[in-house]
C-alpha cells in the first residue's frame, strides 16, 4: 500500500466529541493516508479539534451527508478512498483489511458489515437496515447484509464514475445501487461497530430518515429498472380497468347491449392509462441504458488499481 496515495474521508457535523479521537485513530493505523474531515455547517469545534488532530479541513455549506460525499469524491484525487463517519463507532484498526480485501480481490467498494458490539446497534436501524436490504436484493439481484453501513473503501474508478444525486443519509443507498446497476466487483467485510461515546448524538431518526432511505429505493428503481416500475403500475391498472369491466362483460353476454356506464368510461380510460405508463417505461429504459452507458466510460477512463 505504501505506493499508493489513499485518502480518508470523514463528512462531519457537530462531532466535536469525537472528532479529534477519529482522525488520530485513522493516523496511526493508516499512516501514509491522508486524512480530509469536510465540516457541514457545524455550530461547535468539530473543524477546530480536526485540524488540531492533523486533518485537512474543508467546508461544505449545503447541507446534507449526500452533498459533503459529493463534493469530498470530486475535489479529493486519491487511488483508494476510505469514507467513514466521524462519531468513532466504526473500528480503525479495520481499515487496512478492507483495503487488503479491495486491492487483492481486484474490487471498486468494499462495505464494512458492521458486527454489533454491546447493543450499540439500535433495532429499529437493524429492522430497517434488514427491510430495505431485501427490497434492494429483490430488484437488483443481490442481497446485502448491511445495505447502510458508512464505513466503504472505494477505488477511484468507482469514485469518479459516480454521479452523487442523495442530499442526505439515502447516499448509502445510491452508493450500494450505482455498483449494482454498472456490475463492478464489491464485497462485505465483517468489522466492529460500537457505540457513540458519552457527549456524541446519533444526528439518524429511525423513521423519518428511514422513510427517505425507502423513498430514495422507489425513485432509483424507477431510475434505472423503468421498465419494472411502469410494468407493475400498468399491471395493477390493467387489473383495476378488468374489474370494473367485468359486470359490462356480463351484461353484454347476457343482452347483446353495451350499458352506457360511468363504470366503462372508467374502465377503458384506466387501460389506456396502463397502455401509457407501459409506454413510458419502454421509452425511459433507452436512456437508463445511454446513462449507463455514460457510467461504464467515465469507469473506463480510470486507470485500473492493478496488485503487483
Amino acid at each position: 500500500m505504501h505506493n499508493l496515495k489513499i485518502a480518508v474521508l470523514i463528512p462531519c457535523y457537530n462531532e466535536e466529541a469525537t472528532i479529534g479521537q477519529v482522525v488520530r485513530d485513522f493516523k496511526k493505523h493508516l499512516p501514509e493516508a491522508m486524512i480530509y474531515v469536510y465540516d457541514n455547517n457545524s455550530n461547535d469545534k468539530t473543524a477546530l479539534f480536526a485540524k488540531e488532530a492533523g486533518a485537512i479541513v474543508a467546508l461544505e455549506t449545503l447541507q446534507g451527508k449526500g452533498s459533503v460525499v459529493k463534493r469530498m469524491f470530486a475535489d479529493i484525487n486519491a487511488d483508494i478512498y476510505v469514507l467513514v463517519d466521524g462519531d468513532n463507532t466504526y473500528d480503525a484498526k479495520s481499515a487496512p483489511i478492507l483495503i487488503e480485501a479491495l486491492i487483492n480481490n481486484q474490487l471498486d467498494m468494499v462495505s464494512a458489515a458492521r458486527i454489533d458490539q454491546g447493543n450499540a446497534y439500535r433495532k429499529g436501524h437493524q429492522f430497517g437496515n434488514r427491510l430495505l436490504s431485501k427490497i434492494v436484493g429483490l430488484m437488483f439481484g443481490r442481497q446485502l447484509k448491511d445495505m447502510l453501513s458508512g464505513y466503504r473503501v472505494f477505488s477511484r474508478r468507482f469514485v469518479k464514475s459516480f454521479p452523487v444525486l442523495s442530499k442526505g443519509f439515502e447516499i448509502e443507498t445510491e452508493l450500494n445501487v450505482h455498483a449494482l446497476e454498472i456490475r463492478l466487483p464489491f464485497s462485505e467485510v465483517d468489522t466492529a461497530y460500537q457505540a457513540r461515546p458519552m457527549g456524541s448524538l446519533s444526528k439518524l431518526s429511525t423513521f423519518k430518515d428511514g422513510f427517505k432511505i425507502l423513498w430514495m429505493i422507489i425513485a432509483l428503481i424507477k431510475r434505472e429498472k423503468p421498465v419494472q416500475f411502469f410494468g407493475i403500475i400498468a399491471a395493477l391498472l390493467m387489473l383495476i380497468s378488468l374489474g370494473l369491466a367485468w359486470p359490462v362483460l356480463l351484461t353484454y353476454l347476457a343482452t347483446g347491449l353495451v350499458p352506457r356506464l360511468p363504470t366503462a368510461v372508467l374502465s377503458a380510460s384506466l387501460m389506456l392509462l396502463a397502455f401509457f405508463s407501459l409506454g413510458c417505461g419502454l421509452i425511459l429504459d433507452t436512456v437508463t441504458t445511454g446513462r449507463k452507458e455514460a457510467k461504464l466510460i467515465a469507469y473506463l477512463q480510470q486507470a485500473a488499481l492493478l496488485r503487483k
